[in-house]
């Protein structure tokens, strides 16, 4: 009975709700706009080594890390909507730090402008998350979660998008080999870095721009406050019952291998690809980005299938689910060549599209004030991305350069890759089921 009166989301809470859920929106956009700019980096700034045109991912992840407790901590003293306003003003001057940038043309500016943003991305995931749990009734709260986290992969592929046309597509060193650009004046290198490195920074100029007008609206409208029971608890005595919570700690360790093998399914998808080409005519040549967008695509989808088989099915349950569905799919990627395994690369997504936000409802569920807190550690979780792909790289290093140089297991390295992804889904079903037999009894 009360199952059945239980909303999703009360009518009292729809446009706060709407609102919060354009955040998860706008984040996605900066994941995978940004995603790309390792390689836009590295043509527009030849000079740069691959490892340091990777300091764009560290520089992004490390804001996650940074600024996910402190940010946690301002919530816990101020509010929610505090939390949101910080959040988008630093996520707004990251972006707006990319003019000066572009006029000093020094790649560190570049790296402290997109580690600034992701303090307001940080902010913004500590907040936003039990924030939209909150709103309701916590019998929907990660059904309420997942249909905010839907409009995530939206703003993804709209960043994916943006990334190839506005950016990639729109490179002028791009049209030269190495040996080609060398030969070209020093004037005309310099002619082309600069406008280079404008087309690089006008996307993010433009989300600033909008980010801001998004920080004037929440701030006139009036937001839930939520008053918690738990004010009393210092912070010392917080993270005690945080780390006492099997629930929860084990949630931040599950979170770190999901984001893992998010990641490395989304970036070594590339690789993948390059290596079926290998043995394909040039006139049938397959382009990665295409697959890589259907499995944005099947991600989107799959999330919109679970949030509503979660009406119907418990949380752990239907992640368990989900979770053997994802390492059959991954062992398919392993074990089976050619376009077939490609297919069982983008099937991973629909497996992997509920897990984030239903081990964030798992692990936070009926936490109070401690939610605040709690959150900051799966928010932190997210650096999880940047632990597990060099090791990935570096079973493909394993026979050379090329990505079949040998076979391990019968197959080539770059399939045999996948069994970090397997491992790391495989932490997400142990998970789901304690969460059901353990955890929720």
């Amino acid at each position: 009975m009360n199952k059945e009166a239980a909303k999703v989301v009360e009518k009292k809470y729809i446009l706060p709700f709407i609102l919060l859920t354009s955040l998860f929106f706008l984040w996605g956009i900066a994941n995978d706009l940004t995603n790309p700019m390792v390689s836009a980096f590295k043509k527009v700034m030849p000079e740069l080594s691959n490892m340091e045109a990777a300091l764009v991912q560290l520089a992004f992840y490390g804001g996650y890390a940074t600024m996910a407790i402190p940010a946690a901590l301002f919530i816990r003293k101020f509010s929610y909507k505090s939390g949101i306003l910080l959040g988008l003003a630093l996520y707004a001057t990251g972006a707006l730090l990319f003019i000066p940038a572009a006029k000093l043309e020094i790649f560190g500016f570049y790296l402290a402008s997109l580690y600034i943003l992701t303090f307001g991305l940080a902010f913004l995931e500590t907040t936003s998350n039990p924030y939209v749990l909150s709103m309701g009734s916590s019998e929907t709260s990660t059904r309420r979660l997942n249909l905010a986290q839907t409009f995530n992969p939206l703003g993804s592929l709209l960043g994916m998008l943006g990334a190839q046309i506005l950016v990639i597509k729109a490179l002028s060193s791009d049209d030269y080999t190495t040996e080609a650009y060398q030969a070209l004046s020093a004037a005309k290198q310099a002619s082309i870095r600069t406008d280079d490195l404008a087309v690089i920074s006008t996307p993010y100029i433009a989300l600033g721009l909008f980010v801001l007008l998004m920080l004037i609206v929440i701030a006139l409208v009036k937001m839930p406050k939520k008053t918690d029971t738990h004010d009393t608890l210092n912070i010392r005595d917080t993270f005690n019952t945080l780390i006492r919570n099997k629930r929860y700690y084990e949630g931040v360790i599950t979170q770190i291998f999901y984001v893992a093998a998010q990641i490395m399914c989304w970036t070594f998808i590339y690789q993948y690809v390059e290596n079926i080409n290998s043995a394909r005519p040039a006139d049938a040549q397959l382009t990665a980005t295409w697959y890589n967008m259907a499995a944005m695509i099947a991600f989107l989808l799959g999330r919109s299938a679970g949030t509503y088989l979660l009406k119907y099915v418990r949380p752990g349950q239907l992640m368990f689910y989900f979770a053997i569905a994802g390492m059959g799919f991954t062992a398919g990627a392993i074990f089976i060549s050619g376009i077939v395994g490609l297919y069982s690369l983008v099937g991973i997504s629909i497996a992997m599209s509920i897990m984030f936000p239903t081990i964030y409802g798992i692990a936070l569920k009926d936490m109070g004030d401690e939610a605040k807190l709690g959150s900051a550690g799966l928010v932190m979780a997210i650096v999880g991305g940047a632990l597990m792909p060099p090791i990935q790289g570096s079973i493909l290093d394993i026979g050379g350069p090329k990505f079949n140089d040998t076979l391990i297991l019968g197959v080539p390295e770059v399939n045999f890759s996948f069994i970090l992804p397997l491992i790391c889904l495989g932490v997400v079903a142990i998970y789901s089921y304690r969460a059901e037999k353990v955890h929720l009894k």
